[in-house]
């Protein structure tokens, strides 16, 4: 007979501090297995499927995050209720002031889990003050459960949709576990509405969500995880111990680890949605390839700009007051952009450096956009050189633990840059480089390719489904056993 250790299963079961439950987890596939079980018998009604979805996204929260689980479910309430109550209200004064108490309310969750230290330390640099940092933790997927809350409430505001009746479907548009660590940031006027259809998945979105699943967990587990381990992190920990060669390939190498951690989670929650019959948008559309700043961003997380255009710079008068204005808003949006990412100066500095590049954009549109002295392909090549540097330069501020650091990162860079040692660099980090290329060359791939693979499958789907799981595991075993890359510090 077998034994079963029910302390184990308890073990499992329970929320693990050291072993949160994300994607690259164990656990995940078991919870996933067991998801799509209970999804399925319920598939047939819209209400039971939104329950089952529910129960499973919150216990993925409890999972990934522990007691924080009753800031989604608190939140959800208190932003379920506002919001009916705004559109209820008829003075416009009291919906100004209910949004307002929305606004302040989910900013002030917000601010306080991610802000409060970083504000400490200022106040404590700046005045004879002298506070203690507070021990707080920040909750999995705030930053992303604010922006949505926000969203749904502006959007009740602005008339552009009503307030959802059943608190469930609210509580799943916020909670919903494919998309809560990493995003994308969805919308209840889109996603909302798609719950309530009859369950459909047809082939060709079944295996479109299989090709995104799998090409994400190879982003994030494969490339990304391995570069990040055996370069990124201990060239950005300690630069002024590598020359600028080193330097410069980690930034590279960087470039694409955080293009493969975003769009790798993305793809994944966009892939394990489809399987849902739930359509969530392109988060990412090689952004590598932009020829400007402006659009960088318009292919760089998608439904992170959007928001902020949409909900941010258009409320502060977007391009309809002058040049100046316009100007002075895209460099707000971004400034604030960059400090929602982390709490310090170097996420300010990224925001700022891109706010700065979309101004310098505008103007050279202005000035020079309808002259034409090179011909397409080369302008376009070189603008393309241009703006990917620009990217990288900012990148440095974004990795860099602090100002300190990246500056010494940009030092060595420009000052200690030598190839002395190249061949021996090369030759130690032969599979980091083959991966970053391999990141890289991911850029090239048209945006039909997918779309080939997925209708030539359908001649033979099993040969489609087995070659990509093997593929995957293959790659995975054989990066996952190598030996960690010993570092090596050339001489400089």
């Amino acid at each position: 007979m077998i034994q079963i250790d029910w302390n184990s299963v308890k073990e499992q079961l329970l929320y693990d501090a050291h072993s949160p439950l994300l994607f690259n987890n164990g656990f995940f596939v078991y919870f996933l297995s067991a998801f799509i079980v209970f999804y399925y018998l319920f598939r047939k009604n819209y209400k039971h499927r939104a329950m089952v979805l529910t129960l499973f996204s919150l216990y993925f929260f409890y999972k990934a995050s522990g007691g924080f689980v009753l800031i989604v479910i608190l939140s959800a309430f208190f932003n379920y209720g506002i919001s009916n109550w705004i559109f209820k209200v008829k003075k416009k004064g009291s919906k100004q002031f209910l949004l307002f108490l929305s606004v302040l309310l989910n900013l002030g969750l917000l601010f306080y889990f991610k802000y409060t230290n970083f504000f400490l330390e200022v106040l404590n640099n700046f005045s004879t003050l002298k506070f203690d940092a507070l021990h707080i933790l920040l909750p999995i997927g705030i930053s992303f459960f604010t922006f949505e809350n926000l969203s749904y409430t502006i959007d009740v505001y602005r008339g552009e949709i009503e307030p959802e009746k059943g608190v469930v479907n609210y509580m799943l548009f916020l909670s919903f576990f494919p998309k809560l660590v990493m995003g994308p940031i969805v919308r209840a006027k889109d996603f909302i509405p798609q719950l309530k259809k009859d369950y459909f998945v047809s082939d060709t979105d079944f295996s479109k969500g299989f090709y995104l699943i799998i090409t994400g967990l190879t982003k994030k587990l494969i490339i990304s995880d391995y570069i990040s381990v055996n370069l990124v992190n201990y060239v950005f920990d300690g630069p002024h111990l590598h020359n600028g060669l080193e330097c410069l390939v980690a930034l590279y190498g960087y470039a694409i680890v955080i293009y493969c951690d975003f769009s790798g989670y993305s793809d994944v929650a966009i892939g394990i949605s489809k399987w849902m019959g739930i359509t969530i948008p392109t988060n990412f559309l090689s952004p590598y390839q932009s020829k400007s700043v402006s659009e960088f961003w318009r292919r760089w997380h998608i439904s992170l700009s959007s928001w902020l255009r949409d909900y941010l710079y258009i409320s502060m008068g977007g391009n309809r007051k002058g040049k100046f204005r316009t100007n002075l808003n895209l460099f707000l949006t971004m400034l604030i952009g960059g400090f929602w990412h982390g709490a310090s100066w170097n996420f300010i500095i990224w925001g700022a450096l891109h706010g700065a590049g979309l101004m310098i954009n505008k103007l050279w549109t202005f000035l020079f956009g309808r002259i034409k002295i090179f011909p397409s392909a080369v302008s376009n090549f070189f603008f393309a050189i241009m703006t990917f540097h620009f990217v990288c330069f900012c990148w440095i501020f974004f990795k860099a633990s602090n100002l300190d650091t990246a500056l010494q990162f940009i030092h060595q860079i420009v000052y200690q840059f030598t190839f002395d040692g190249a061949y021996e660099y090369v030759e130690n980090y032969k599979y980091v480089i083959i991966l970053i290329v391999i990141g890289y060359l991911i850029h090239l791939i048209p945006d039909s390719f997918p779309e080939k693979i997925i209708e030539r499958q359908k001649r033979f789907p099993m040969v489609y489904y087995v070659v990509g799981m093997f593929l995957f595991i293959a790659l995975y075993s054989f990066f996952k056993s190598a030996q960690p890359v010993m570092p090596i510090y050339l001489q400089f």
